[in-house]
């Protein structure tokens, strides 16, 4: 009989065995980088497995499985994490919004998305005025995060004469939250050269009074005219831009991202943090292209791009994030949203022919504004597959999202084969008979989730210039996901505070939560509850949309998206299990630690340890502006003939 110790000893030196076949990985193989373990692995596989352990060498998983199956990878210098039975899942991978935009942050008077009067606009204004003397006559004032929709319902849309009214000589420039309005007062247009002999430009308008002279709101292309006037910020300043924005996407989670309307700018400000090994990131950019240039010369256009485009990454496929550009931005309407109605629609925005207290909503004669026509962007489509570039379509309104979607099936019939893998991003409003055409024709619907709550951006105005069918299938992903569509997740921020999980809880759920302040149900009972009876996306929808949904749109599916052995490690580990959790905390979790490449670049709780060093310097550099800012200001671009870098923008 064995005794006790004998059998002891026996486990003992099967314990050095197993830790010395580590050291050489088991079978010849080096030991793994790093190992995270007794977790609960969501691989967001074909298969969707759900393993225990992972191991990572050389930035690269090289394991998924079991504790046990893992043990063989430990080596001496192997990082070794417990997850303590937290879910582990692929990096969130943010397929459309606006980084420098979303980190621009404390530079600028931030009016937090509040639903404000014109008095109360004027007066936080002035309190931004105030808290600046030392800025001279001639130094912009610039506002973001207006609230432009809830103004204009609370009292009415306010003019230049209100900014006229503040005690400062400045030039101001208020925009909205959604970028698609900018509000001057008279000493900002008249630097911009905006008067009464100024037409509106391709892409936008400035509304007018009676007399014809500009109020000082300013709609989409007119609105970055008007900023063009304002100094450029300097490249300092875009640095500091980017690291802000780096740290916030870190901390969400996200470790890729497509910037949906770059220039120049920022691909040199990203560059230039790699260059410095400050990219914690996977950069992707979609160069915003001149809606003038592209209807008059859609050849030329798509060149220009190129040229910017072949001095990015050629292969993303290496652990360290690298910057690309293999996208191009055409914005094909303005938004759906009152009071701007710029969205294009297939029949008009209701007018109340009634008075406010017996209000009768009837057609109007207004059918939103469409930028680009089928034939110029059918142009454009083939101009760009030919240049090695993806076309990626903003489109709110029914019709813009059409006659996207016609160019794509013009495309596809006249040039069946054609490598090209077409998105249309926002689609908040689309006709019912649109909906299959999504998959038929292979392009992604690519939603911001969260606006698929009821939000002052939403219901009142918007909701009656609408009219109750159109209102009963706004922000349709449900819809499209049942239809067959390929649904991916772009947050669009910064035009909403950056919330993922917030948004992934309405995307499911198609309400907000009252107890989180990014949501419109903090704000007020009226604004909780589901928005309409469109249904919501599964829990597995959503972490596709935002996995490896996203990793297709990107063309990186072969290198993201899931964990799978050869993968990137790009990976998150969430406080709450996302699964299981009940619906109503689908928004109340967080990321506990994010990893790029198998390097790990941000962590807090538990894991906080993890980050230590340089990393540590990385996030308290960043700290130099707010990452949760919105900002609008236009970024000049080198490209000839897009001269209006900008921050997308679409809703609230």
């Amino acid at each position: 009989m064995t005794s006790s110790k004998t059998i002891a000893a026996i486990a003992a030196l099967a314990v050095v065995a197993a830790l010395a076949a580590g050291c050489s990985g088991g079978g010849g193989e080096a030991p793994a980088d790093l190992v995270l373990r007794s977790g609960k692995v969501v691989t967001m596989d074909d298969g969707r497995r759900v393993a225990q352990a992972v191991a990572v060498r050389d930035g690269r998983i090289v394991l998924v499985g079991s504790d046990a199956e893992v043990m063989p990878h430990v080596g001496q210098k192997t990082q070794v994490v417990d997850l303590g039975g937290r879910m582990l899942m692929p990096g969130f991978i943010d397929a459309h919004l606006h980084a420098l935009a979303g980190g621009r942050a404390l530079l600028l008077c931030d009016l937090a998305y509040a639903p404000l009067t014109r008095s109360q606009l004027a007066a936080r204004l002035q309190a931004c005025v105030d808290a600046t003397p030392e800025a001279g006559a001639d130094v912009w004032l610039e506002a973001v995060n207006w609230d432009r929709q809830s103004t204009s319902s609370l009292d009415a849309d306010p003019t230049r004469a209100l900014l006229d009214g503040l005690t400062t000589t400045r030039p101001i420039a208020v925009t909205s939250s959604d970028f698609h309005t900018v509000l001057a007062n008279s000493r900002a247009l008249a630097l911009a050269g905006v008067s009464v002999a100024t037409p509106d430009p391709a892409g936008g308008r400035f509304l007018r009074d009676g007399s014809g002279a500009p109020t000082g709101i300013c709609e989409d292309a007119a609105g970055f005219q008007l900023k063009a006037a304002i100094p450029p910020d300097s490249e300092a300043d875009q640095l500091k831009q980017g690291r802000a924005a780096l740290a916030a996407l870190r901390e969400q989670g996200i470790t890729s991202f497509m910037d949906a309307a770059a220039g120049e700018p920022h691909l040199r400000v990203f560059q230039s943090l790699r260059s410095s090994g400050e990219l914690t990131a996977r950069v992707q950019l979609a160069l915003n292209l001149d809606p003038a240039e592209a209807i008059a010369n859609p050849a030329q256009a798509i060149a220009e791009a190129q040229a910017l485009a072949q001095s990015t990454a050629r292969t993303v496929d290496t652990p360290a994030p690298a910057v690309r550009a293999r996208w191009v931005k055409a914005f094909v309407d303005g938004v759906v949203n009152a009071p701007a109605d710029t969205g294009a629609m297939l029949s008009p925005y209701l007018r109340n022919a009634g008075t406010d207290a017996a209000p009768r909503w009837v057609p109007g004669s207004n059918l939103g504004q469409l930028y680009y026509d089928s034939a110029t962007l059918q142009a454009l489509l083939g101009a760009a597959a030919d240049a090695g570039l993806d076309l990626h379509f903003h489109a709110t309104g029914d019709r813009a999202v059409r006659t996207a979607l016609d160019s794509v099936s013009a495309v596809r019939q006249a040039r069946p084969g054609l490598d090209m893998r077409p998105a249309i991003a926002h689609n908040e409003t689309v006709a019912v008979a649109d909906y299959p055409r999504f998959a038929a024709l292979d392009v992604m619907a690519t939603m911001s989730f969260q606006w698929a709550q009821r939000a002052p951006y939403s219901i009142g105005d918007t909701e009656n210039h609408l009219g109750p069918e159109r209102f009963a299938r706004m922000e349709p992903s449900g819809s499209l996901r049942r239809a067959g569509a390929r649904v991916v997740h772009g947050s669009d921020w910064p035009i909403d505070p950056f919330d993922t999980f917030l948004a992934l809880k309405i995307g499911v759920t198609r309400s907000g939560d009252p107890t989180n302040p990014h949501s419109a149900a903090f704000i007020a009972p009226v604004f909780e509850g589901p928005i309409n009876a469109d249904p919501g996306l599964s829990r597995d929808d959503v972490l596709a949309a935002i996995t490896r949904h996203a990793a297709h749109q990107l063309r990186m599916e072969q290198q993201l998206g899931t964990i799978e052995v050869g993968k990137l490690a790009d990976l998150i580990v969430l406080e709450k299990d996302f699964l299981t959790v009940p619906d109503e905390a689908l928004g109340r979790n967080r990321v506990l630690l994010t990893v790029v490449g198998g390097q790990p670049v941000f962590a807090t709780g538990v894991f906080d340890s993890l980050v230590a060093g340089q990393r540590q310097q990385l996030n308290a550099r960043a700290k130099v502006l707010s990452a949760r800012g919105s900002a609008g200001h236009v970024i000049p671009s080198t490209v000839p003939g897009a001269p209006h870098g900008h921050g997308d923008g679409h809703n609230h």
